[in-house]
């Protein structure tokens, strides 16, 4: 291989537009913008990249229904193979929840990870990873970003949340273990992230460079095990993270900068042999403090073997090409990744990869995927509050006010309860409801026979929101749709549902333990902590109410 071909293989690029030669004006403008031609098949030609990654929401516009994926794929395939003779590696973040990019329907609607971890089942979280890898592996997608390692043991975390398995170390390791294992059966390759662990952290690393005051023996015993556990069960992928990690670095260089984390801890330490991937580039965890060709350079020199989302990728390309021929990177160093890359191509059957659109539509979205993770689903719903039984309402039809700050769970509660004969009215109090929006919801809820109020994070006027409720009427049942800790900003609510993920199916669950069709089985797998003393929990790992009789 050439320089300019070996250089390529390092760089996971996004393209815009739903097919390899044909685009939209939009996205061939895009696409001219970043790289100077119009399609992906140009792009591809151009940098003979090691790799792309799909996208659904950042003007690229990747992804529509899975027959046209699966040939979006192939196309990128041909045309790199044609070009280099080396397939391409195509991921996507696919955690399920909060990130998920398969438009849903058609895809199968996955519960997040936090949502997994209140199942307390690692078969549930294999099998659901396993129907997302085969889904992805149909639309001819080799891999997933997925699952999130990071052990989410602080309640302001901003950027993990829901996207974690839970706050127990050995219980997040073992789910991680069985996301990778569910992976592999379904025919994609895994991504532990976001190394060494982004779950003790007030700040998201999309918007700054947050700083972990772990310990070394913190990072032992509380963010490294899952990654332990995910190179254990043969991962082969992992991301670092745009955070600051003073006990592994003092230089409080970003981890995917820092050769000390990226080489010393993780490839030597944790002897992880797979692809070592940065996190995006184009995050201001890493681009505010190194622009794109310092930023190409300096993760490469840590040990990095593949650039994601490099923000000016002509000018980072240059940069490593630059830096390979000068010596400052060395070309043992750069065959060292080159290598990795093509055995993980090698090792993953990718030399062979085809797919087929219409073998994509029969199976992105089965009837026994949709159903298998439904009942998954179901399995999460945390009763976390029920004083006085309050739960279960059962006296026939009712004056329902849906109301609360996430359109989407207001839209999907309302639609809930009035497939089952209620009279509903939904009020979607917007993310921040001022006075006259509370005015209104109260005004509704004195003659409603029952009031649900979805929450969706931390926010003061949220809680003003269920105050005023909780002071207006009865019985008002509080659903929390993100993370479960809502509750302890107004802790005197009678009634708190925890589902981790605003879909439809975690909603219509809730709806059914509200109206007593059914049981709750999820439990906490994290604690929450007294609002104004986080010392003090006010409830613990493992809490889960059942309803009066079941």
């Amino acid at each position: 291989m050439t320089p300019e071909e070996k250089v390529g293989q390092l760089f996971m690029i996004e393209v815009a537009g739903r097919d390899a030669v044909r685009v939209s004006e939009d996205a061939a403008a895009l696409n001219r913008e970043r790289y100077g031609v119009d399609t992906p098949a140009e792009v591809v030609r151009r940098y003979r990249p090691g790799g792309v990654i799909y996208f659904s929401a950042r003007g690229d516009d990747n992804l529509g229904a899975p027959g046209q994926i699966a040939r979006l794929s192939d196309g990128l395939q041909q045309v790199s193979r044609d070009t280099s003779g080396l397939p391409l590696i195509i991921s996507v973040d696919q955690e399920g929840g909060a990130v998920s990019r398969l438009p849903t329907p058609p895809a199968t609607e996955q519960p997040g990870a936090m949502a997994l971890g209140a199942t307390w089942s690692t078969a549930d979280a294999r099998r659901s990873h396993e129907i997302t890898a085969a889904e992805l592996e149909a639309c001819g997608i080799t891999a997933d970003h997925a699952p999130v390692a990071d052990v989410n043991v602080n309640p302001a975390n901003p950027v993990i949340g829901v996207r974690s398995f839970g706050a127990s170390p050995r219980a997040v390791s073992a789910f991680v273990r069985a996301a990778v294992e569910g992976l592999h059966l379904g025919g994609v390759a895994a991504t532990a992230k976001h190394f060494p662990g982004h779950g003790d952290t007030d700040t998201d690393s999309h918007v700054g460079l947050p700083r972990i005051t772990h310990s070394r023996a913190q990072l032992d015993a509380i963010d490294l095990p899952p990654f332990r556990a995910a190179v254990a069960a043969g991962v082969d992928l992992i991301m670092t993270a745009h955070i600051s990690v003073p006990a592994l670095d003092p230089s409080g260089v970003p981890a995917t900068m820092s050769h000390a984390v990226v080489t010393g801890l993780l490839r030597e330490e944790l002897g992880f042999d797979g692809l070592i991937v940065t996190d995006a580039l184009d995050m201001r965890g890493a681009s505010g403090q190194y622009p794109p060709d310092r930023a190409a350079v300096t993760a490469l020199a840590a040990g990095v073997d593949m650039l994601v989302l490099s923000p000016d990728l002509p000018r980072a390309y240059t940069a490593v090409l630059d830096a390979v021929r000068s010596g400052r990177i060395p070309t043992s160093r750069l065959d060292a990744s080159v290598v990795r890359v093509l055995s993980h191509k090698i090792s993953r059957g990718l030399f062979a990869a085809a797919s087929d659109p219409d073998r994509a539509e029969r199976v992105v979205g089965a009837p026994e995927f949709r159903s298998a993770v439904a009942a998954i689903t179901s399995r999460s719903t945390t009763l976390v509050k029920n004083d006085g039984g309050a739960l279960p309402v059962r006296t026939g039809a009712h004056e329902v006010l849906v109301t609360g700050a996430d359109s989407p769970a207001v839209a999907r509660l309302a639609a809930s309860f009035r497939s089952r004969g209620h009279t509903v009215t939904a009020l979607d109090a917007g993310a921040a409801p001022g006075p006259a929006v509370i005015e209104e919801a109260v005004g509704q809820a004195r003659s409603a026979a029952l009031v649900v109020v979805a929450t969706n994070g931390p926010g003061a006027a949220q809680a003003d929101l269920v105050r005023a409720l909780l002071a207006a009427s009865s019985p008002v049942v509080v659903v929390g749709v993100r993370t479960p800790y809502d509750i302890n900003r107004f802790p005197g609510a009678p009634v708190y549902l925890a589902t981790y993920g605003n879909g439809a199916t975690a909603l219509d669950r809730a709806v059914g333990v509200v109206l007593g069709e059914h049981g709750p089985s999820g439990r906490l797998p994290v604690s929450v902590p007294v609002a104004d003393d986080p010392s003090r929990t006010l409830f613990p790992v493992g809490h889960g109410l059942r309803l009066p009789g079941r």
